[in-house]
């Protein structure tokens, strides 16, 4: 008996001793309270983003450039943790070609000019294991004097559909770069590779597809062939006002007009009616 109850003894020592590891709470921790606070900002560009996370020091009377943030030397651009910068596709940085990533984001400020630098180590703590031979990238950039900001700030400002400044900004200084992305080029793709999982009975990726091309003024073909695959799946005023479009660019009024027609009356009631009665004015210059 005492032999059958030895084995059953040392499987249940060590589940009874699980459970109680189970049983312990979890330790109490307070959150740190950072001098820096943490900071994302994130922008996109046509359907691309550019996202950076740092921590926000702050000059708190002190002497920056030159002082707490040395000339000559790798600064992590912010403080705690390095800051990182990610491209959600590949880009154009400072001109300069950059793969869809997250990166390290250093800079050796200088008295008159400084070094910008993406390292491929993104998440490091400071510049402590900043490492030269990991970089991706450098170039040089002019700092500008600014209004004065206590605590350090990053912008990234669109200029158009594919471009934006990104603008990093502390005390009187303001340093900043150009990113471009091929938006039309990356815009197709998304397209293309939505297209081939749509299926044939929703009209909706047809017809946005179609007014792509259409707004875009590019591909009136497919335009057209994908307009007429909307219309097969579903018919919405959308789609006709977008096919009526479509035939107009191609010269082909009759068709053109029947469509727009045909947006005017399924709109009616489901639409603004400011919506149905600018479509029916406009019909009237078609005519």
């Amino acid at each position: 008996m005492r032999r059958l109850l030895l084995p059953t003894l040392l499987v249940a020592l060590p589940l009874a001793a699980t459970l109680r590891a189970e049983d312990k709470p979890a330790p109490v921790r307070l959150i740190p309270l950072r001098v820096s606070p943490a900071c994302t900002v994130s922008q996109e560009i046509g359907i691309s983003k550019i996202d950076l996370a740092f921590a926000r020091p702050a000059v708190k009377g002190r002497k920056i450039w030159g002082d707490l943030v040395p000339f000559g030397q790798v600064w992590r651009a912010g403080a705690n943790s390095a800051t990182v910068i990610t491209f959600s596709h590949a880009a154009k940085v400072a001109g300069k070609e950059v793969p869809a990533g997250t990166y390290g984001f250093f800079v050796i400020p200088g008295e008159k000019t400084w070094t910008l630098i993406l390292n491929k180590k993104a998440k490091q703590w400071g510049a402590y294991e900043y490492k030269a031979g990991e970089d991706l990238l450098r170039w040089e950039a002019t700092p500008q004097a600014g209004p004065f900001l206590e605590y350090l700030d990053y912008r990234v400002i669109p200029t158009d559909g594919g471009h934006a400044t990104v603008e990093l900004g502390w005390e009187k200084l303001r340093v900043s770069f150009p990113v471009a992305f091929d938006t039309r080029a990356i815009y197709w793709a998304h397209l293309e590779d939505s297209l081939k999982k749509a299926p044939d009975n929703d009209w909706v990726p047809w017809y946005q597809a179609a007014k792509y091309c259409q707004d875009q003024g590019i591909e009136p073909q497919k335009a057209l062939a994908w307009i007429e695959k909307s219309l097969q799946a579903g018919e919405s005023f959308w789609n006709h006002e977008t096919a009526a479009r479509i035939y107009k660019d191609a010269k082909r009024m009759p068709e053109a007009r029947a469509e727009l027609q045909k947006a005017i009356d399924l709109s009616k009631g489901k639409a603004p009616k400011e919506y149905t009665e600018n479509l029916e004015k406009e019909l009237a210059t078609w005519k």
